[in-house]
């Protein structure tokens, strides 16, 4: 039995330390769990439209970040759209050439590969645009298309400065034309798309892209191989990769527009990362001609030139008795009989130092005014020294025959 009794206790009734801890303890933890299972939903929905009706800062930010997120779409999206529109347009081009083996049997074998543009479609034919060194000494020439249909084309013409050429298939076997953009407007870091088949036909259609990093550039151009150039190109510099096969393929723009036609030609001698294409401003009369008359007719003086910067100092005195104030120009070493040059009184060791009005250093600076300046019939004032004396003339500008 147990033991009861009414007195008081002698000592009062002692607390058992920390008994009130572990309640607390348990109440924290379950109220912390409760908030980290609701707070995501919580915070996750009613925040953003606090936001909005409160007009908090971080709405901008976040509707900033939603619309750079749309942007980066769009424009991803209007690349691939721009290249899925206009890569039909941009075509192979197959050099055939005939050769004879040691049987002296004749057969017909590959040469060389490039690309080309359509440019152009009427009822009758449509007309591709490539370099002329990607058809040069071509006996046949095919073009393949994105849909790797072969068809023989012709070669309406061809042009060895400007490196361009023209070709012709049937209009019923190809799709769209490209659309001609322009040049003149371009802007440095302007982006650009370069479509071609480098390498081949084994990696037609290939895309890179890049920016403008130069326009007008001038790039002496050696034809003979002598060591002294004969043309100075101008040209759109791009970091977009061109590589031996994308020779005559299209640099567009964003808006899938060309602008310019891809030449590894004058690519080959420069350092990775820089391309070059001829402007399509500069290209348009050249293939008008090439298509109308399969040839490009340019003024003619009938002269031989050289530039003076290639004879020595020495000689500039004591053979061309120059005074010291010329510091350049182009010295006649023959003249045409019944040239334009000998009709207007030039003769053999004159030394030209202006031409048109404008100052002439060297054969490229004479060049660059009378081809892409002058044409035929026009009258150009010509100055130039004769045993050390100042003269001037005018001439009378023929057709290059």
């Amino acid at each position: 039995m147990g033991y009861y009794s009414n007195e008081p206790p002698s000592q009062p009734p002692q607390k058992k330390k920390g008994g009130w801890i572990l309640p607390i303890v348990i109440a924290l933890g379950v109220g912390l769990l409760l908030f980290l299972v609701i707070s995501p939903n919580l915070f996750g929905k009613n925040a953003a439209l606090d936001d909005k009706e409160n007009g908090d800062n971080n709405t901008g930010a976040t509707e900033e970040n939603i619309r750079k997120e749309a942007v980066q779409v769009d424009v991803s999206t209007q690349i691939t759209d721009i290249v899925e529109e206009v890569s039909p347009a941009v075509v192979g081009v197959t050099n055939f050439q005939m050769r004879s083996d040691f049987w002296q049997q004749a057969e017909t074998s590959e040469a060389g590969t490039g690309s080309g543009v359509i440019y152009k479609k009427d009822d009758e034919y449509a007309y591709v645009v490539t370099n002329h060194h990607v058809v040069t000494q071509a006996d046949v020439v095919e073009i393949v298309l994105s849909d790797e249909t072969s068809l023989e084309a012709e070669i309406l013409g061809s042009d060895l400065f400007t490196d361009l050429a023209v070709l012709r298939v049937e209009a019923d076997k190809v799709g769209e034309p490209i659309e001609l953009g322009s040049s003149e407007t371009l802007k440095v870091g302007e982006p650009v798309i370069a479509i071609g088949n480098p390498l081949g036909h084994m990696f037609a259609g290939s895309v890179t892209q890049g920016i403008i990093s130069g326009k007008q550039r001038t790039i002496p151009q050696d034809f003979n191989n002598d060591g002294r150039p004969d043309w100075q190109a101008e040209v759109i510099q791009t970091d977009a990769a061109i590589n031996p096969g994308n020779s005559g393929g299209a640099l567009i723009n964003i808006e899938g527009n060309l602008i310019g036609i891809n030449s590894m030609k004058i690519n080959q001698a420069v350092a990775q990362g820089i391309g070059f294409a001829i402007p399509i401003d500069i290209a348009k009369p050249i293939i008008e001609q090439l298509e109308q008359t399969g040839q490009v007719v340019r003024p003619f003086m009938g002269v031989e030139i050289y530039s003076l910067e290639e004879v020595p100092k020495t000689e500039w005195k004591n053979t061309l008795n120059l005074p010291e104030s010329v510091e350049g120009g182009v010295y006649i070493w023959s003249v045409e009989p019944l040239s334009p040059a000998e009709q207007g009184g030039l003769k053999r060791l004159d030394v030209i130092t202006e031409f048109d009005g404008k100052p002439v250093l060297n054969i490229l600076d004479l060049r660059k005014t009378l081809y892409q300046e002058r044409k035929i019939g026009d009258e150009v004032d010509v100055v130039y020294y004769r045993d050390g004396e100042k003269h001037e003339t005018t001439i009378t500008l023929a057709e290059q025959k």
